[in-house]
């Protein structure tokens, strides 16, 4: 049984799964019923006894009305959600859907083989590109309620290390979390190149920022520090510090660096996972689709008070990130105010972006939760 199910259920059991890896679908779609709650009406009656001076009984009375809250009706067939991820799955080497609601798996499914030859599960390893961006802010997130770093603070970027212009000296963290730093996109410093993203980092710190600076200019740089800020903070490296204050306390298992090489548990990617160690912080996890919904179950209000727009991005169906990259697409969405989390990844170029996923299965998972039907994700910031 997966991470995800263990987590959720009193038992582990295996799972079974098909053999023929390339063309199997794991899937498992818990029933659901529409359920009634009542709060019967109750009344309480008080009366105060007589004074000794006088002859008057007061006489109080509370009473209360009945609640029935109603959830919306589920589909326990989930045939939008089903019906989206056939369209994932087409033309893809994998792909992978987990759909959790009050903490219960709703739909899980799954397609194609891993790297050792074996059938995919959403608890397989996935590159998710820059949903790993969410995993970067959280950590942050937990530093700070921990009082070991301050959102809103200067960037002390030459014990960092760095020697910068001195117009990077107001640069806060919080500028790095909502892409609003002035750091560039410069999108070929990001990606396949060998060694860390401090070198690429640095060239751009020596200049001014750009003139998009105090506006959402969206750039990899401003995780690659962020990443590197969680370094100088705790001493240790990135992913063990989101794994000790994010990761770990979710329940997940598992999930791994680009940096490490790929498993013969992940699911392909074509191009290889070195290509991402430029990009540190802003995308270098490789997670399954349940244990990015778990991780996501775990946020809390405190971490959603540095989550928020425009680091995070939203729609009227909820909020998250999604991931795009040649090879492999994601989407992270949190809907219903937290009730439900929609994780999809594919391993391929179709659709050929995150957003394009999450055009799918968020309308999809609407359909089967009974939600109203918003019309197609008006995401922000575009």
């Amino acid at each position: 049984m997966t991470a995800l199910a263990c987590a959720l259920t009193a038992a582990c059991t295996v799972e079974a799964v098909e053999s023929a890896p390339t063309a199997a679908v794991t899937s498992t779609t818990t029933t659901s019923t529409t359920t009634t709650t009542t709060v019967p009406a109750t009344t309480s009656t008080t009366t105060s006894s007589t004074s000794t001076s006088t002859t008057t009984t007061s006489t109080t009375t509370s009473t209360s009305t009945t609640t029935t809250t109603t959830l919306p009706p589920l589909d326990p067939a989930a045939p939008a959600l089903r019906a989206a991820f056939e369209v994932l799955r087409s033309g893809n080497a994998a792909a992978s859907l987990t759909v959790v609601r009050d903490g219960a798996e709703f739909v899980r499914l799954a397609a194609g083989a891993t790297n050792g030859g074996e059938a995919m599960t959403p608890d397989s390893p996935m590159v998710v590109a820059s949903v790993s961006k969410l995993v970067t802010a959280t950590t942050v997130a937990r530093l700070a309620q921990a009082g070991l770093l301050a959102v809103d603070q200067p960037v002390p970027w030459a014990e960092m290390g760095f020697a910068t212009d001195p117009a990077w000296a107001t640069v806060t963290v919080r500028d790095l979390l909502d892409h609003t730093s002035g750091i560039p996109i410069a999108r070929k410093s990001w990606l396949d190149d060998p060694g860390s993203c401090a070198g690429p980092l640095g060239a751009i710190l020596g200049g001014v920022p750009g003139p998009g600076r105090g506006t959402w200019v969206y750039s990899n740089g401003n995780y690659c520090a962020l990443g590197l800020l969680i370094e100088f903070v705790t001493g240790e490296r990135y992913d063990a510090t989101a794994y000790r204050l994010v990761l770990a306390p979710a329940g997940v298992e598992g999930a791994h660096l680009t940096v490490d090489g790929a498993s013969p548990g992940d699911a392909p990617y074509a191009k290889g996972v070195a290509r991402f160690d430029r990009l540190g912080g802003a995308g270098q996890w490789v997670i399954s689709t349940d244990d990015v919904a778990m991780f996501l179950r775990s946020i809390t209000e405190a971490d959603r008070d540095v989550l928020r727009f425009p680091g995070t991005f939203v729609d009227q169906y909820g909020w998250g990130h999604t991931g795009s990259v040649d090879g492999a697409v994601s989407c992270a969405w949190v809907i219903e105010d937290g009730r439900t989390v929609v994780s999809a990844t594919v391993a391929g170029g179709r659709p050929g972006s995150g957003g394009g996923v999450c055009d799918l299965v968020l309308p999809a998972a609407a359909a089967d939760l009974g939600l109203p039907f918003l019309g197609e994700p008006v995401r922000r910031p575009e």
